[in-house]
């Protein structure tokens, strides 16, 4: 039967690392670690659980992913993508456990895996949040990192299945961590969708908006959408769609925090960074 490996990037992980890995024991299969330079005991960590350690200078998320598709020494047909954060749930587990003790139709190339955003210690599931589906297991040499600096997924070459067991997600460990990321990626965005124009043709790596295709193709559509409304409005649309009309208000206390700061703020960041773009290269013509 097949088998699958599973690469974990990491970075200064050692809150997150040990539940990752504890979680994917049940399965039994290789894991690789690809490390950018942690300094913490992220590595001691992980040498508790496997042998496969390796290291790469961080340049973006893309790349990092792509490095070790081309240059670890998987030698299993499959590969699981997570990230230290990330947590095989037991139903997930269960799930790949039966999935790969049987044969794989020939013409699947990967399994789409539903996120399940924790915030807070809050399970994230309205607003439209949930599910939110991922491609991370797919085929050695089918799948690939699109090339995006944020909001990267996996594209695989044929069809998918969707699998019903979650990936579990700890969104970040505590609000300062949260936007100081979100701060980096609302620049790395804004950059992207000025240099496309909003018109992701010029990579043919990324994924393609298609509303009657698989779930993140829908979802690329669906942010496409939304990338054509004016700026500064269509994060006031984007909030009142998600937080009241997709009951985002039922996730509590927390979940009005999380919609807010990643709905709202997150999202009037970044047009706010590409309108000072904008204006400081209007400013640089005079």
């Amino acid at each position: 039967m097949d088998k699958f490996s599973v690469i974990v990037l990491t970075y200064n992980e050692e809150r997150n690392i040990r539940a990752c890995l504890e979680s994917l024991i049940p399965l039994n299969v290789d894991i690789f670690i690809v490390d950018s330079g942690s300094t913490d005991k992220t590595l001691e960590i992980c040498r508790q659980y496997t042998t496969n350690v390796f290291h790469h200078a961080f340049e973006n998320y893309s790349v990092q992913r792509n490095w070790a598709f081309n240059n670890l020494p998987v030698t299993t047909g499959w590969i699981l993508n997570l990230d230290a954060d990330h947590r095989a749930t037991p139903e997930l587990v269960a799930e790949l456990t039966a999935t790969f003790n049987q044969s794989i139709e020939a013409d699947i190339n990967g399994f789409l895996v539903s996120r399940r955003t924790m915030f807070m210690g809050k399970w994230i599931k309205h607003g439209g949040h949930y599910p939110t589906y991922h491609a991370i297991l797919f085929r050695k040499g089918f799948g690939q990192c699109e090339d995006k600096l944020y909001d990267q997924h996996f594209k695989i070459s044929g069809k998918t299945k969707i699998l019903k067991g979650d990936m579990i997600d700890i969104i970040t460990e505590s609000l300062n961590t949260f936007i100081a990321r979100h701060n980096h990626w609302a620049t790395l965005e804004a950059e992207y969708l000025l240099n496309t124009a909003n018109d992701d043709t010029v990579n043919g790596q990324v994924i393609k908006a298609k509303l009657t295709g698989n779930p993140i193709e829908r979802r690329r559509y669906i942010k496409k959408r939304y990338e054509s409304f004016p700026l500064f409005v269509r994060p006031v649309v984007y909030f009142v769609i998600r937080y009241f009309i997709r009951l985002g208000f039922l996730d509590g206390t927390e979940g009005l925090i999380f919609h807010f700061l990643q709905g709202f703020w997150f999202r009037f960041l970044i047009d706010a960074k590409i309108y000072e773009i904008i204006k400081q290269q209007n400013d640089e013509k005079i």
